[in-house]
């Protein structure tokens, strides 16, 4: 019977040659046995998949080999055959994670002085060497430091910041670094075709993503895919649990739009196919990571991108998102996932994320605030004109070359009607001789509104702006640039209440909390000798029905004092240049 042996332990390289990414020291290494200028220890440092413990068994061969090739082993040899089953002795491949007592080390370095039986030089290799204590290093350090002839130690860790400094300084350090994607994809194609798997380039180049740097990582999760037998982008990302980039993108356009019912269902749909939470975020997270560079670094960034997404998308996202929300957005996926783990309800908290990352008014942390004054930066800066441009899809009609200087400065409702003539109070119209008095068109029902009424009526539609120009000074001048944008905020006097349209949910917080509709309420009052309610409402205000306009009515009572009659209200509001005023 067969034993299947996993792809990364049957593909392991064996001499230094077939070690992928890692030239730098493979090169230095082979010349070093070569020319017989070996070191009595090493320290092989790197993240995990990298060739560490690989080029420490090639070494240990190499210097034992007895027909070495270009400081290659031979792996044809005895000692080399030998060291490779395991039957010499001579060299030890020890865990330092399950070996790490004083107790142990003082053996090893007892055994250490004697010669070595079957091959030239006894070879300790001591994988995860962090993991000693510090007793055990102190043990460590005389050997290490003058060894016999025939000693030689290989050290291995992934965290060199907790190896001792007098450790280190006794070794010579090789830095293993991350391999390239394409080197992972080309490496995983090679085996693929030997094993006979029907992988793609794009499943290839998806694993070498996935694995981040580590080949033993990428061989692994093609081990694990190679079951499905096509290994293309979809089986690898339904065998993984994984949203795949077009999932990401949309689910991370609807985050930028801050659609909160798209983003919920999309997560609803993932969780119900299965696909893990942490996964999602992580994948979220690569992405904004990706559009940061991209904002901040356009030219030479390119080489730091993970290159799963096309450049239309970064585009179109990247239109969408500033780099204070970018940053928001990154540490909020950070600190979710870190928090997950210990999370009683992953769903529920990955929820919760997609909320905070939707409405960055939900996310209290400093990024959360700072992403918010951006975007109240730059509504403030953008001036009304240039947002209109932006909003409308079609655009506007000409103006006329000599209408163009009154249009930039009149407001738009008093360009969209003329200034209709206002008739003298003391003399009413004369009637030409022999003509017949006009009689005005009356409506069955209801009956003609009072003179007082019909005034009210007529300056309803037109009071906001006045209260605005009334408000100037005497509410904070970042609450004033927002109120004065006519394209977020509209108001309207209706009987009494006057509504206050605004069109986003942050200027309506800002509203509320600096108390903006008790100033209009006091002001309107003072204006028109009514007490008013002022309601704040989010959305924008409803267009009037074509015709006249319906008529307000007016609550019974007296004006306070100041404002006793009618023609006081008028003369106020005359004071106002862009307020008109007929009877």
């Amino acid at each position: 019977m067969i034993t299947y042996q996993a792809l990364y332990r049957k593909y392991r390289p064996r001499t230094f040659d077939e070690v992928v990414g890692q030239g730098h020291i493979t090169n230095t290494i082979k010349r070093q046995v070569s020319m017989g200028r070996l070191s009595h220890a090493y320290l092989f440092t790197g993240t995990r998949g990298t060739g560490k413990t690989t080029c420490a068994k090639i070494l240990a061969r190499a210097v034992n080999c007895e027909h070495p090739e270009d400081g290659n082993p031979c792996n044809a040899c005895p000692s080399c055959l030998g060291i490779e089953n395991g039957s010499i002795l001579d060299v030890l491949e020890l865990d330092a994670a399950s070996n790490n007592g004083v107790d142990q080390v003082r053996a090893l370095r007892d055994e250490a002085v004697y010669t070595p039986a079957a091959v030239k030089k006894r070879v300790y290799i001591i994988d995860e060497v962090h993991m000693l204590s510090t007793a055990a290093f102190n043990a460590l350090l005389k050997i290490l430091e003058e060894p016999p002839a025939h000693l030689m130690f290989i050290l291995a860790t992934t965290e060199q910041h907790k190896v001792l400094a007098t450790i280190q300084s006794r070794c010579q350090q090789f830095a293993f670094k991350r391999i390239l994607p394409g080197e992972i994809s080309a490496r995983l194609l090679e085996v693929a075709q030997k094993e006979a798997i029907s992988l793609t380039p794009e499943g290839a180049d998806l694993l070498a993503r996935l694995a981040d740097g580590g080949l033993r990582d990428a061989l692994s999760l093609l081990d694990q895919c190679a079951a499905a037998g096509g290994v293309g982008e979809e089986e690898i990302l339904a065998t993984l649990g994984l949203m795949g980039n077009l999932e990401t993108a949309a689910l991370m356009e609807r985050v930028a739009q801050g659609d909160i019912p798209g983003a919920l269902a999309a997560v609803d749909r993932l969780y119900a196919a299965g696909k893990d939470m942490g996964g999602l975020l992580g994948e979220l997270s690569v992405l904004a990571r990706d559009l940061l560079i991209a904002h901040t670094a356009p030219e030479g960034g390119g080489v730091l991108l993970t290159g799963g997404y096309d450049g239309a998308t970064m585009k179109r996202l990247a239109r969408l998102l500033t780099p204070p929300r970018l940053i928001q957005m990154l540490e909020q996926l950070q600190r979710t996932q870190g928090e997950l783990a210990r999370s009683a309800n992953r769903r529920t908290e990955v929820e919760l994320c997609l909320f905070r990352l939707c409405d960055e008014t939900q996310d209290a942390s400093a990024a959360g605030i700072l992403a918010r004054l951006t975007r109240l930066e730059g509504l403030i800066a953008s001036p009304p004109k240039a947002e209109r441009s932006e909003r409308t899809e079609e655009p506007p009609p000409p103006i006329p070359p000599e209408a163009a200087e009154e249009q930039d400065e009149l407001p738009p409702w008093d360009i969209a009607q003329p200034e209709p003539s206002i008739p003298s109070r003391a003399e009413p119209e004369e009637v030409p001789p022999g003509a017949q008095p006009v009689e005005p068109t009356v409506k069955e029902a209801p009956p003609p509104p009072s003179p007082r009424r019909a005034e009210v009526r007529q300056r309803a539609g037109c009071l906001w702006p006045a209260v605005l120009a009334a408000l100037k000074g005497k509410v904070k001048p970042g609450e004033y640039a927002n109120l004065s944008n006519r394209e977020l905020v509209q108001g309207r006097l209706e009987g009494t209440q006057f509504t206050l349209w605004v069109g986003e949910a942050f200027l309506k917080d800002m509203f509320q909390a600096g108390k903006v509709s008790e100033r209009i309420e006091a002001q309107v009052k003072d204006m028109t000798g009514t007490a008013v309610r002022c309601k704040i409402t989010l959305g924008k205000a409803p267009e009037e029905p074509a015709g006249e306009t319906p008529e307000q009515e007016v609550p019974a009572g007296e004006p306070p004092a100041g404002h006793d009659t009618m023609d006081d209200l008028i003369a106020l509001g005359a004071q106002f240049d862009n307020i008109i005023i007929t009877e």
